[in-house]
C-alpha cells in the first residue's frame, strides 16, 4: 500500500484498485481508519485526538487526495502529499 503522508506518528496510505467511496488509511500505531475524503470514518477507529490531525490534514490536502484517488483507480503513481506541521 503507497504510503502518501506521515506526521505526529501518523502514516497515511491509499491502495491502487481500492473500492468506492474514495478514502484513504489513516493507521497509528495498532489503530486503522479507512477516511472518505469528506472526512468520515468508513471502517476502523483512531484515537480523538488523533482524528482531529488527520481531519485538519486532509481540509488542507483534499484537491491533492481526490488526484491521488483518481491516479490511484487508473493504476498510475500516485503523489505524496506534504505532512501537517
Amino acid at each position: 500500500m503507497p504510503e502518501i503522508s506521515r506526521f505526529f506518528g501518523i502514516v497515511i496510505y491509499m491502495n491502487w484498485r481500492e473500492h468506492p467511496p474514495a478514502h484513504f488509511h489513516a493507521v497509528y500505531g495498532e489503530h486503522e481508519a479507512l477516511i472518505t475524503l469528506d472526512g468520515k470514518v468508513y471502517s476502523g477507529n483512531l484515537p480523538a485526538r488523533v482524528l482531529s490531525l488527520v481531519r485538519e490534514w486532509l481540509a488542507l490536502h483534499r484537491d491533492e487526495l481526490a488526484l491521488d484517488w483518481k491516479l490511484a483507480q487508473e493504476l498510475k503513481p500516485i503523489n505524496p502529499i506534504d505532512p501537517l506541521e
